[in-house]
């Protein structure tokens, strides 16, 4: 596969996985088992073969050194997009409830010879009062915005963040997602860019919230 193909396809992956907001699609993965690839940065990386499609889910662990006050600014805040990829060409939040409720649209510019993506979500966030667990989930929103000559809708796309305070400024993460990327995109192709997604949204984060003032 030409290099440029493989290129867009990374951006793809690591667009559609902004850390600010979640996506999370009612596919059961109970019966299927996380499978170790490797460990880097601090950061463990799983993959699975879900029964619903030849496209590997990921999953990625981690400790962030820092506050849930801090890391709450990136993670599941669609307002602060400030820091996001400078190729998002648009974004509309249509609905936002901090710490509860978040609708929004955006359209990526994706490198030739892909198409642009675009997506509608529905991200629901949830606080444990007792233990401070935070869960950020959601869903595609179908059909609410009319498809665009061009640009592919990204459909089936489920990610979860849940973060867990334990102690100090350490915050347990772990970063479960699956993307279809629609159009003509190959799986072997994407099965082998999946790995290093978690990696490098987690590291991105942890780069946002862990350095030093």
């Amino acid at each position: 596969m030409k290099r440029p193909f493989k290129k867009a396809m990374q951006f793809i992956l690591l667009r559609f996985f902004p850390g600010s907001v979640v996506l999370m699609m009612c596919f059961t993965l109970n019966a299927q088992t996380w499978n170790f690839i490797k460990e880097k940065d601090g950061i463990r990386i799983y993959t699975m073969t879900p029964d619903h499609s030849p496209f590997k889910c990921f999953k990625g662990e981690t400790v962030f050194h820092t506050t849930m006050e801090k890391l709450s600014k990136y993670i599941g805040n669609v307002e602060n997009v400030d820091w996001w990829d400078k190729n998002v060409r648009e974004i509309k939040v249509l609905y936002s409830e901090p710490d509860k409720l978040i609708k929004y649209y955006l359209i990526y510019d994706v490198p030739w010879p892909l198409s642009d993506r675009d997506l509608c979500v529905e991200a629901k966030i949830t606080i444990d009062p007792v233990t401070g667990e935070k869960v950020v989930s959601a869903k595609p929103l179908l059909d609410v915005v009319p498809e665009k000559e061009g640009i592919v809708r990204i459909r089936h796309y489920w990610q979860k963040w849940t973060l867990k305070p334990n102690g100090k400024n350490n915050i347990q993460a772990v970063l479960e997602g699956f993307v279809d990327p629609g159009g003509n995109v190959p799986s072997w192709l994407y099965n082998m860019v999946i790995v290093d997604t978690p990696l490098k949204v987690m590291r991105g984060i942890k780069k946002l919230v862990e350095d030093k003032d």
